[in-house]
């Protein structure tokens, strides 16, 4: 049961809006497909125009032809339509190349990695890279004299920027190969400098220079370093988050959505100080606790302010009052509008989405902070938190605590219910926030056999409930090995374990099992980390939790369904925890009955190695009590007999782990082997 890593994918704030997985199949699609090639014929014509007007009328329509629309993106990159605004890049007309910059930075959102990697492929770093130093002296210019710049000027500039910066971040995503070709850019003091000037420039393009910087340190040792090292940098950081005077903020309709960049902005400076830690003197950001001082204060009040079932409304009405972009037939050399026009509900939810991408990216944060368990002090009401994000290579060690833990059940009975503990800080103030962030909302996954209304919001919506089960799992994991079983230790009760089970559980069952269709693969997600933290739960609380049959059934059916092994390792951990409820007995029966179907030799399909080890060891773990009342079932069942002639397979599937590329899966396997054998003489002995 290894701690949540963090991942690079879930960075995007923007991840790719609409999954190819819903593109219609068939002839009606061939049929769809065949008008729209004759339709996007022009434009890609159009892109080689002598005629200026007309190179920029297609690299805008391109923008808007692609947005949430999978099956024409598909079709413009079948007509090399990344080739063909990568050339644009070096265009005479500077009006060009700044809509070409904006249709690369939609297919860039809109298209996700393997367009990035397209872009890459074909070169596009090498434009990129001569429009840094021209930012960089025409952002100066502007700042010194700002009166000489006309305003239109300046806000092309500044979109131009936007739109560079935000394509060099999502190609920083795509490999290693191009996060070192961008490390070799003098990229952090070009963002520093935005960041720096941030009172002067445009929030939405101050975000995107931030959201661009956290992603290049996040685990780029280069990028940290040149980070770290400059005192200047970090401060300016550490002001973002605690400024010293406050900033100014428009009024009327711009308000919320400024107040929304500001949030957003301060979590990423937070995110870049985390990663970039520990900061050396003489920074000022050296002499501060940053987790307890700096981070958990700025996170807080994100998450205590955000309801999602609220967001999930709002953005229902302004998907309802939604004006549909121009259709492809529809657009005219004169009518089409510029590549950044939005209309009234668009920007609405585009303020929803940066306020979620927000609450997610607040959420990784904590994932990181909780892969120990939180300081006791930290969480008491005090501002801030202790304990750095240690969660590296510490996966398969952590397995093994989690699951040699002695979880024998602690009897509470001789306490009166009045005089139980209470709950400690910590899991008040983060477990209870967390727990509303995985109730699903009527916009967080697809319907089924249909896209989202709005997969920009489906995407945030889920990318949250996922980042608060992480977070979780790594609470409940650094719990179990702290506690050593013993929950009471920590402040914890049953009543305690049994509230986090049902609120996970009812989340599960709003999520739905119908998790293998296209375009369904986040329900699966969900699936698969949320059992993860049920595992947690049921092994900080074995034997404490009273199951139901049916969701021993509904755990058993999705480990039958899921092909990942690890995943299947949860599962079995899981209904190894339920089934120790000593008065459970039928649903004891029900899940040692499946546990057993899954050794060899009658397991068909043959059991994978790591699930058969969990199978096994769940099977002693269960059943290493002979006075329980559910151990009539071992004996009503014959698993003993069942057990003995398991060992041969067992030992052919431990023979079968490689200890030089496995070691620490072929030493928990021996150890599962040997435990076997002495379980099987233990019972034998016992003559029941």
């Amino acid at each position: 049961m290894g701690k949540t890593q963090k991942k690079r994918s879930m960075r995007r704030h923007n991840p790719m809006r609409v999954p190819d997985s819903h593109l219609p199949k068939g002839l009606a699609s061939a049929s769809a497909s065949s008008s729209k090639t004759e339709a996007i014929l022009p434009i890609i014509q159009k892109m080689e125009s002598v005629d200026p007007l007309e190179r920029k009328w297609a690299c805008v329509a391109v923008s808007n032809l692609i947005q949430n629309d999978p099956s024409t993106r598909r079709l413009l990159q079948g007509k090399n339509i990344v080739g063909h605004l990568i050339t644009r890049l070096s265009d005479s007309e500077e009006e060009v190349v700044v809509e070409a910059a904006g249709s690369l930075r939609n297919l860039c959102i809109d298209g996700g990695f393997d367009i990035c990697a397209e872009m890459y492929n074909k070169n596009i770093l090498t434009p990129l890279k001569t429009f840094i130093p021209k930012i960089s002296t025409t952002l100066s210019q502007f700042l010194t004299n700002p009166k000489d710049a006309p305003e239109n000027a300046q806000k092309l500039v500044y979109e131009f920027a936007d739109n560079v910066i935000t394509i060099i971040w999502c190609l920083s995503e795509t490999s290693n190969k191009a996060l070192n070709a961008i490390n070799q850019i003098s990229l952090v003091p070009f963002l520093m400098s935005f960041l720096a000037s941030r009172e002067k420039l445009p929030l939405s393009t101050v975000t995107s220079a931030a959201q661009c910087l956290y992603v290049l340190t996040d685990e780029n040792p280069p990028m940290i370093e040149e980070v770290r090292s400059n005192a200047e940098y970090t401060a300016c950081l550490l002001t973002i988050v605690r400024p010293e005077e406050p900033t100014t903020k428009p009024n009327g309709k711009d308000k919320d959505t400024s107040d929304a960049r500001a949030a957003a902005l301060r979590v990423l400076a937070c995110a870049i100080l985390r990663n970039v830690s520990p900061i050396p003197p003489p920074s000022i950001a050296a002499t501060v606790d940053l987790d307890r001082d700096v981070v958990l204060p700025t996170l807080e009040p994100v998450l205590s302010s955000t309801d999602l079932q609220e967001a999930a409304q709002a953005a229902q009405r302004a998907i309802d009052q939604y004006e549909p972009i121009p259709q492809l037939e529809n657009l005219s050399l004169k009518g089409t509008p510029k590549s950044d026009h939005k209309t009234p509900s668009e920007l609405e939810l585009e303020r929803l989405e940066t306020r979620l991408r927000t609450v997610q990216l607040a959420l990784e944060i904590l994932t990181g902070m909780c892969a120990t368990l939180p300081d006791p002090e930290v969480f008491s009401g005090a501002s801030g938190a202790d304990g750095e994000d240690d969660n590296e290579d510490e996966d398969d060690e952590d397995m093994g605590d989690a699951e040699d833990i002695d979880m024998t059940n602690e009897e509470d009975s001789g306490a009166p219910r009045g005089d139980a503990p209470q709950p400690p800080a910590f899991f008040t103030t983060l477990v209870a926030p967390l727990l509303k962030f995985v109730q699903p909302t009527a916009l967080s996954f697809p319907p089924l056999g249909a896209p989202s209304p709005h997969p920009p919001t489906t995407s945030a919506l889920s990318a949250i409930h996922i980042s608060a089960l992480e977070c979780l799992n790594n609470i409940f994991l650094s719990m179990a090995t702290s506690a050593r079983g013993r929950p009471s230790s920590l402040g914890l009760d049953p009543a305690s374990g049994r509230m986090v089970f049902d609120a996970v559980w009812g989340a599960l069952r709003l999520v739905g099992t119908e998790i293998t269709a296209a375009g369904q693969e986040r329900r699966r997600e969900m699936w698969e980390i949320g059992v993860g933290v049920l595992w947690g739960v049921g092994n900080l609380f074995k034997g404490s939790l009273a199951p139901t049959e049916e969701q021993a059934k509904v755990l058993i059916e999705f480990c039958n369904a899921t092909a990942d092994p690890h995943v299947k390792v949860k599962t079995i951990g899981t209904l190894e925890c339920l089934a120790q409820h000593p008065e459970s007995i039928e649903t004891n029966k029900i899940i040692s009955a499946y546990l057993v179907s899954l050794l060899p030799p009658a397991a068909n399909p043959p059991t994978p190695t790591e699930p058969l080890l969990q199978a096994v060891n769940a099977l002693i773990d269960i059943y290493s009590d002979e006075t329980l009342p559910y151990d009539v079932n071992f004996r009503e069942g014959r698993y003993l007999e069942t057990l003995v002639q398991s060992v041969e397979g067992v030992r052919k599937a431990v023979r079968g782990i490689d200890r030089k590329k496995e070691r620490e899966l072929r030493i928990r396997g021996e150890e599962v082997r040997d435990n076997l054998v002495a379980f099987i003489q233990y019972r034998r002995g016992l003559r029941l």
